[in-house]
């Protein structure tokens, strides 16, 4: 078969693959709750079964090696898609049932594994069909269409449930058509992305890449050069950010006596949902053009303190105690796009630690460690924030900046890693 020219068709696919792959992850993880609370299931039960559906994504570094040792990541993700939209439907036509939660969660354990997969082909595919530059450039883009992903979720499809639920005052049947709908948009963006996705993994000097061995793809990865010091690094970047984001909701809408700002849920859902979002967006595709244009190593320290140095201004928020809509947005401004902007060198630096053979296991074994660096830190912020305030707390999470820093002087990586023409194919 004749090779397949690299960032083929690109802007057709990224923005889809990534759309597909933030769809599942938001419908298992965050509208499944929305759904079983409508539906009368108690808060522990919620917390303690939905919790766990959490665990593919966490453990999916241990089974990515058989996506690089067998078929292409092209047949991985569609065939993952296709039980995604199988598993929602399972979950639309069992609601209505006597039997629903065990049947409903049991689907959505199918549709987690799947969705996790999914992920660690989807983004082996990203990095075996793009070159270096495309890679740079696309990596805001895919970003953005995950995030657009979400907030579909989130969004759109939790008020269609809502609507649905006053259409017919029945929540079983509303949820029931919801998911079910949810299901068939799940089939049609994998039929999507059979005709949008090129076969790149025709290409001779693609199938020279697989690993030989199971074992060989985690003694590889944990060979590399610097490794150490890589992952050391992988887990602090956000160590910051990690806990600011499970406190700053909270912040806002607790009442002044609690320290908070007093915010509703429609304020803040206003300023998250849609400045916020917007300005996030614009921060990841703007820090991949940058990437692109000048290569990671001119802008892997403004983006580490694009990240951080917005999170002052929560301190201040906290210590000032300013309820100023004004101020309160300004904050959630420079805090989204910053995360966005910082984030994009995050993930160009997760790209070049998975070079060389076994890219797509060694990508997950990286996102892996970037989960625990989110997990460990979200896990304490609670208790963080009760011992400090939210005024020392949020004075905590600007400190919590430093190790990042000081770990960058050591990190090895080329300057102009993807930078435009500087290793093209």
């Amino acid at each position: 078969m004749a090779e397949i020219k690299k960032d083929k068709r690109a802007w057709a696919w990224v923005p889809l693959l990534y759309f597909t792959q933030g769809l599942p992850y938001v419908i298992v993880v965050t509208v499944s709750v929305i759904m079983y609370k409508k539906l009368g299931i108690s808060n522990a039960d919620i917390g303690l079964y939905t919790s766990w559906l959490y665990l593919p994504w966490v453990l999916k570094p241990l089974w990515s090696p058989f996506v690089d040792l067998k078929s292409t990541k092209r047949n991985w993700f569609l065939v993952m898609q296709l039980l995604i939209a199988i598993a929602l439907l399972g979950v639309g036509l069992s609601l209505p049932t006597n039997i629903f939660f065990i049947t409903t969660l049991a689907c959505f354990w199918m549709a987690a594994f799947a969705s996790a997969t999914n992920d660690i082909a989807s983004d082996g595919y990203y990095m075996i069909g793009l070159t270096e530059k495309k890679q740079s450039f696309f990596v805001g883009i895919r970003s953005t269409f995950y995030r657009l992903a979400m907030v579909t979720g989130e969004g759109l499809i939790v008020i269609l449930a809502g609507f649905l639920e006053n259409h017919y005052g029945d929540n079983a049947k509303a949820w029931s058509v919801t998911m079910t709908a949810t299901a068939f948009l799940m089939l049609a963006l994998t039929v999507s992305n059979f005709f949008a996705a090129p076969k790149y993994e025709s290409s001779a000097h693609i199938a020279l890449e697989k690993p030989k061995g199971f074992l060989e793809v985690f003694v590889s990865f944990f060979k590399k050069p610097n490794i150490g010091i890589a992952l050391a690094f992988i887990l602090t970047y956000r160590l910051g950010e990690s806990q600011l984001v499970k406190m700053a909701a909270p912040f806002l809408l607790d009442p002044l006596e609690k320290g908070g700002l007093g915010y509703s849920t429609e304020q803040l859902g206003t300023i998250f949902g849609t400045v916020g979002v917007i300005m996030l967006s614009v921060g990841g595709i703007l820090g991949g053009i940058l990437i692109s244009r000048d290569g990671l190593k001119k802008w892997m320290l403004p983006m580490i303190l694009s990240l951080n140095v917005p999170n002052i201004l929560y301190a201040i928020l906290a210590i000032t105690k300013t309820t100023s809509i004004i101020a309160v947005t300004t904050t959630v401004v420079f805090e989204k796009f910053g995360y966005g902007f910082g984030f994009a060198a995050f993930l160009m630096y997760l790209i070049y630690i998975a070079e060389g053979k076994s890219k797509t296991s060694h990508y997950a074994i990286a996102t892996g460690f970037m989960a625990l660096g989110m997990m460990l830190p979200g896990m304490l912020s609670g208790f963080m924030q009760e011992w400090l305030g939210y005024s020392g707390f949020f004075v905590w999470v600007v400190i919590a900046a430093l190790p990042a820093l000081l770990l960058l002087p050591f990190l090895k990586y080329p300057a102009d890693y993807g930078k435009k023409g500087a290793s093209d194919e």
